[in-house]
């Protein structure tokens, strides 16, 4: 759940109220299996499993991958149901297993008027493709479709031809001939949604997509470049909605009103940006809670607020706030003041039942349109999760959050975005990007079921940090966030010595098979093998303190100088982070900023004047969290790119 910024924070009750209720909400959800997987044999692929299944029916075969890379990735999750009780490669839905739903006692729900559901065409929802009619198709049990992902492939090629059928079309070789089919596979009467889904598949197949799934299969899709998508039906417009054509998005407000007789007021703040203040970064949120709660949450003026929420089950958008005022999401009002929150419904120690491709696919449309509409560059530092956010002071960093957690694919993320991270710099460049294959690289977690309970493996962003080349020695400690001393853990929530897939850091130190980076003032080490490489060469600039300097400060937000802001007005305190930026030590940096603040306090009908001020700062990867430096503080250095092509080959399509 997300928590309101510095000046906001809602009272010790309204935050015990608020805990209870995640804390509830979390404990309704199944936790990640660890038994193995009923699905293709060892000694059959599941390449031949889709070419079978496909000569069976009658679908064309670039079709069948296309909509089971767009329900699954072709993951079969080792047999743990989606949110809604989807299953397998096709994830075929089973009702009875869909997780329950829920909005705490005397809280708001969206009504009828505003839920999405009632601002879609036909007013309502039905079931994407039911796993008892697929059974009944192809005369298998229902555990079959569940455990099996044989069986669960013959059932979609099979659902797919009976769909073709009905519409009165022949089981054609024609891939153009089953795009109707396609957009009825997910089950959703709102044609605009329909379309996009159809239109999705349509461009995996035009493209093409490799990858290796979570049992281990390698899965190819070859390219089908004479494939186009169709025209879309254009979306109804509706109030205030900031959202891609393409999509079908919804409005429920977010309030902006006092209570508790004027001695509050809640629970965003009016702006007007860009005019105001330039906005230069997209928050990416998971909520920890089931979005009926959040949508309750966002109507309550006492608590949190941000601009957008998205639905696990079909990556439905629903939009709170416009993107001109500023919400309540990261904790740090710098932030908020030049940001966009986007909350993704899930938990993040559950990823295979809500971390959805069609969320991640609708996402990635909106921030896409969002970053085009403000020029915000498509990179890291600027794209970056709740647990990216830098803590605005040294107290607050203990509380800051961890969402979306390991288990977000980042680098498949910014595939959809199309910002492909890749190599830039040559394999010994003085930079590396952190880029693990995501799929097979399989840190050790715990906690996703109880405190010290080992995770089931799964792939993942995160890369861990040791004090030494070995994984024998300590792990990187953080004292900001464990200011009493305690040892960084591999507790799924702990960030204290992790770094994740396209953050960038400067080159400390290299010993056979392990990379060192500068990593809050200390050299950290993490293991970078040339099979299995798990970071890439990179190119850009970093920063290092001025010639003269043996240590300089690093803060959690860029604020202006003492002589920017009005009289009257209290200058916020500085405080710098409990770190050591050293001479010598090198910090990649993506951005230069001037330092600026905004006095949000108190309700008023327009929005506040925002402080600027002329003290530039550079923005770096200080750690797991972002920083900032003076820029009269440091010097720039240069990592030059690559002379011929980068070290590793870029992604392919849906890699």
């Amino acid at each position: 759940m997300r928590r309101p910024a510095a000046p906001r924070v809602p009272s010790v009750v309204r935050r015990r109220r608020l805990l209870i209720c995640v804390t509830a909400s979390a404990a309704l959800v199944v936790p990640l299996l660890t038994g193995p997987l009923g699905g293709v044999a060892a000694d059959r692929r599941l390449q031949d499993v889709f070419i079978d299944a496909a000569d069976e029916y009658h679908v064309p075969r670039n079709v069948l991958m296309g909509v089971a890379y767009l329900q699954s990735r072709w993951d079969s999750h080792p047999g743990a149901p989606s949110v809604v009780g989807g299953y397998g490669p096709m994830h075929l839905v089973d009702a009875k297993a869909a997780r329950p739903q829920s909005v705490r006692p005397g809280a708001m729900a969206a009504g009828p008027q505003s839920s999405p559901e009632a601002n879609a065409p036909g007013g309502r929802t039905v079931q994407p493709a039911d796993l008892q009619r697929a059974a009944r198709l192809i005369g298998v049990t229902e555990e079959q479709l569940r455990t099996d992902a044989a069986a669960n492939v013959r059932a979609g090629a099979a659902l797919l031809a009976e769909t073709q059928r009905q519409l009165g079309k022949p089981l054609s070789d024609d891939t153009d001939d089953w795009w109707e089919a396609v957009a009825r596979f997910p089950g959703t009467e709102d044609k605009v949604s329909a379309a996009t889904y159809a239109n999705d598949v349509f461009a995996v197949i035009r493209t093409g997509a490799h990858r290796t799934t979570d049992a281990g299969q390698k899965v190819t899709l070859a390219a089908s470049p004479r494939v186009r998508p169709h025209r879309a039906a254009a979306p109804r417009a509706q109030k205030d909605v900031e959202c891609p054509p393409e999509l079908n998005c919804s409005w429920l407000s977010a309030p902006y009103v006092e209570f508790d007789d004027g001695a509050g007021y809640g629970n965003h703040d009016l702006a007007d940006r860009p005019r105001d203040q330039k906005i230069e970064y997209i928050v990416i949120h998971d909520t920890e809670a089931y979005l009926p709660n959040m949508f309750a949450t966002v109507q309550d003026p006492t608590e949190a607020s941000w601009h957008y929420s998205i639905r696990s089950k079909d990556g439905q958008i629903t939009q709170h706030i416009r993107t001109k005022d500023m919400a309540w999401h990261s904790g740090s009002q710098f932030v908020n003041a030049r940001s966009i929150g986007i909350e993704h419904e899930g938990f993040l120690t559950h990823p295979n039942t809500w971390y959805t491709e069609q969320m991640y696919q609708s996402s990635a449309r909106l921030v896409r349109y969002l970053a085009k509409k403000y020029s915000i560059p498509l990179d890291r530092q600027h794209i970056f999760g709740h647990d990216n956010v830098p803590s605005p002071t040294a107290d607050s960093i203990p509380d800051m959050h961890d969402d979306p957690g390991p288990y977000w694919d980042w680098r498949h993320y910014f595939d959809l975005l199309g910002a492909p991270l890749r190599a830039t710099g040559p394999q010994q460049s003085d930079m590396v990007t952190v880029l693990p294959d995501f799929a097979t690289h399989k840190p050790r977690f715990t906690g996703c079921a109880g405190d010290g309970v080992p995770c089931a493996p799964h792939g993942s962003s995160a890369v861990r940090l040791y004090t030494e080349p070995s994984e024998k020695s300590a792990l990187i400690q953080d004292p900001g966030r464990r200011p009493e001393g305690d040892d960084s853990t591999e507790d799924v929530n702990d960030l204290g010595s992790r770094v994740s897939a396209g953050q960038t850091f400067a080159v400390a130190d290299r010993s056979g098979d392990w990379t060192a980076i500068w990593f809050q003032g200390e050299k950290a080490w993490f293991k970078n093998p040339k099979k299995h490489p798990t970071a890439v060469g990179a190119s850009g600039r970093m920063v290092t303190p001025r010639e003269g300097l043996s240590e300089i400060p690093v803060f959690g937000r860029a604020l202006p100088e003492e002589d920017a802001y009005p009289e009257g007005m209290e200058e916020p305190d500085e405080s710098p982070l409990p770190y050591e930026l050293l001479a010598g030590q090198r910090y990649v940096t993506q951005s230069r900023l001037d330092g600026s603040y905004v006095d949000r306090s108190y309700f008023v009908e327009s929005p506040n004047p925002v402080v600027k001020g002329h003290e530039e700062y550079f923005e770096i990867q200080f750690g797991h969290r972002l920083a900032y430096v003076r820029a009269s503080d440091v010097d720039v250095v240069d990592a030059p790119a690559a002379a011929g092509p980068p070290g590793q080959a870029d992604p392919a399509p849906g890699q």
